[in-house]
């Protein structure tokens, strides 16, 4: 690697001390400093998505490109992609991630065949591999790219159109091959295409179905190939279709269940994703982990006042304290990670606005984990939370919560005890401890 593409950048380091306006440096993302027994850099895990920040132009619905990259002509040469990936790497190393994630039509162009397609492949992770092997960053996980192309429109797994259903299998049979190459640690599974628009020409029953197979199959050919990483499905309640199959958290858990895949899958989160569900930031983190399916985190957050997913870079720390609570409770996300599924504003056109954005997350969820690990510490909230439940440990509550009481029994618990004790909940009060910590 050259160093040609961020020369006016050097290394970020961690300088606590630095002035306000310094934004170059992390003022609180210590990569080497223990929290609860572990280095930051673990509990973290950062990675950099590499279709935001080294394919991202800024265009959008209502406006061209803004963004221009010395090391993008913007063309789809084989030459220009190695570009991209070298300069990937190189921001990579300089900013002092681990990890990065790609799909696959990031990082190598498709060709007009299936077959020349997985040379492109072939030929691009070569050099991902060398630049992996001399930087020693790795792969947190990759994905296919299943809703861009055309032939998608009206699904990948879930296509009415069988043919379209083995292209996009086939996609994927390369998807695992090359995550097997680079080493991934994870596999993600994001169904953008994967819902409908109108009931009227849809059969639910056929497409969910389906949709299960096709992950069965991908499961089979994984233990075919020896590939050791976690598969990962990814919610979103909507966009780019009307509604997705795999809305939220509780949804997919239920579809991996029916279709007994739970014990294969896991879920990697993205909060912008749960917001556009209905439900608060961490909501699906937390209720994911709580069914022991949480796998890994796609960390960005998105605007509340707009309905769709605008990706941005998370800097909120009281949202980034709630994630890291429970990822602590859950003792890490690994082989999982904090993916920046974001980027940067279509304004944001300097190439330093790439290293600001990740450091400002990057120091955001490094004050939410010392938070949250205060948290944990101190105990006073896990003390009021076990309190709140108290009355499930002893007497008839340990009946009920170990499923030995039935409806008799609880009418005969009534007419004994009369009317239950109003318990306040104490919402305030707990909100109020939490942001003492904040």
């Amino acid at each position: 690697m050259t160093g040609q593409y961020f020369q006016d950048v050097s290394r970020i380091i961690f300088n606590p001390d630095a002035e306000v306006d310094d934004t170059l440096c992390f003022k609180f993302y210590n990569a080497t400093e223990v929290i609860l027994g572990r280095p930051m850099e673990e509990w973290l895990r950062f990675s950099v998505c590499f279709w935001h920040s080294f394919r991202g132009t800024g265009a959008d619905p209502f406006g061209q490109a803004t963004i221009r990259r010395s090391w993008d002509d913007g063309s789809e040469t084989m030459e220009n992609y190695k570009r991209r990936l070298e300069a990937g790497f190189e921001f990579f190393t300089k900013l002092g991630v681990k990890y990065w994630t790609f799909h696959d039509r990031d990082i190598s162009p498709e060709g007009p065949t299936l077959a020349m397609t997985n040379r492109n492949l072939d030929e691009m992770t070569d050099l991902a591999l060398n630049l992996q092997r001399q930087t020693g960053i790795q792969l947190l996980w990759n994905t296919c790219n299943l809703f861009a192309h055309p032939r998608y429109a009206n699904g990948a797994a879930t296509n009415p159109n069988a043919h379209v259903v083995a292209y996009a299998a086939a996609q994927v049979k390369k998807g695992l091959e090359i995550g097997r190459k680079l080493g991934a640690q994870n596999f993600v599974f994001w169904g953008g295409r994967e819902g409908y628009n109108s009931l009227l020409n849809t059969d639910l029953d056929i497409e969910m179905s389906n949709m299960a197979n096709f992950l069965r199959m991908a499961l089979v050919y994984k233990k075919k190939i020896g590939f050791e990483g976690q598969l990962l499905i990814e919610p979103k309640p909507k966009e780019p279709t009307r509604h997705q199959y795999d809305y939220d958290a509780q949804t997919v858990t239920s579809f991996l269940r029916q279709f007994n895949l739970q014990n294969d899958f896991k879920l990697n989160i993205e909060p912008n994703h749960t917001t556009l569900a209905g439900h608060g930031y961490e909501h699906d983190i937390v209720m994911a982990s709580t069914l022991g399916m949480l796998g890994s985190i796609d960390a960005n957050t998105g605007s509340p006042d707009l309905g769709w997913d605008t990706d941005q870079f998370p800097m909120d720390i009281r949202a980034c304290t709630a994630v890291m609570l429970q990822v602590i409770r859950q003792d890490g996300v690994q082989p999982g990670g904090l993916n920046f599924d974001a980027k940067v504003r279509r304004e944001s056109t300097n190439a330093k606005d790439l290293f600001i954005a990740h450091i400002g997350a990057m120091d955001s969820f490094a004050r939410g984990l010392r938070n949250a690990a205060k948290i944990i510490e101190d105990g006073i909230m896990s003390k009021h939370l076990k309190a709140r439940y108290i009355s499930f440990e002893s007497g008839f509550g340990l009946k009920i919560a170990t499923g030995h009481a039935d409806l008799q029994e609880c009418e005969e618990y009534v007419h004994q005890q009369g009317e239950p004790e109003a318990i306040s909940g104490q919402q305030e009060h707990c909100e109020a401890i939490f942001n003492r910590y904040l």
